[in-house]
């Protein structure tokens, strides 16, 4: 599974309290949209993950959101949730369907859940079907501990016709500053694609190398490492660091 990323000093819109008691259990937002709230057996964390794109919008620790959600997104089930832990599936970039594909806009269903880990499920619909007319089981599962949360996708192929898939979590991340974000991992002689240059006009790029061992943003990036799978993020105005490990590729889009 690929793994995007988004990272951002920005106010971001609030989904959940951050200074209130964690309960966990299933709830309704100010619009009436569904989500199921984990809490961490230590009580020093939560998570949200609503129902509609399958989408986890907070990690909250210590009060910490790590977790960003735009501004401009209104969580009502009429647009994308444009921030989190985001689905692209099952489609990544440009292809045959809408990009990102339509897994983020759709609702998932609860197959179980715990106080701690919770099982959404995707099956056809007549929209998916629209679109894409194969039979398939997608179960997304999310389980918060004390120190980590995670996340993992599986795909079933149900029916008789093989298919292709491409699938990423768009994972936008909250930071303290751009200025104070180190990027650590496998960078150095690794192949990316810099999709700003070039002919960006249907997201083609050109492929370089890596020359970095440690990745600072000074420039608009949206950029595909192949290969590396031990990203670290590094906030040197909290102090805080945020690991992904178990990735494909990593993109990074500021």
């Amino acid at each position: 599974m690929d793994n995007s990323e988004h990272t951002s000093g920005e106010q971001s819109t609030s989904t959940s309290s951050t200074t209130m008691e964690p309960k966990a259990g299933v709830a309704k937002n100010e619009h009436g949209l569904e989500y199921v709230r984990l809490v961490s057996d230590d009580q020093k964390s939560y998570s949200d993950i609503y129902l509609y794109g399958g989408c986890v919008t907070s990690y909250v620790v210590d009060g910490v959101d790590y977790l960003f959600i735009r501004s401009d997104v209104t969580l009502d089930g009429s647009r994308t949730i444009s921030g989190g832990l985001s689905h692209c599936w099952p489609q990544f970039g440009p292809g045959g369907l809408q990009r990102h594909g339509f897994a983020r806009n759709v609702n998932w269903t609860v197959a179980s859940q715990t106080s701690t880990t919770l099982v959404l499920e995707l099956r056809p619909n007549e929209y998916t079907k629209s679109m894409w007319d194969r039979n398939f089981l997608c179960t997304f599962t999310v389980t918060i501990a004390n120190d980590k949360l995670d996340t993992s996708m599986k795909v079933n192929n149900v029916g008789k016709d093989a298919f292709d898939i491409q699938a990423a979590l768009h994972s936008y991340l909250s930071v303290s500053s751009i200025d104070a974000l180190r990027i650590e991992g496998s960078w150095k002689n690794r192949e990316f694609l810099n999709r700003l240059v070039g002919d960006n006009t249907l997201h083609v790029g050109e492929k370089r190398t890596e020359t970095r061992d440690v990745i600072t943003i000074e420039e608009p990036y949206d950029r595909i490492y192949c290969g590396v799978n031990d990203p670290v993020l590094k906030d040197g105005g909290r102090g805080k660091s945020v690991s992904c490990p178990k990735l494909a590729d990593t993109c990074i889009a500021i």
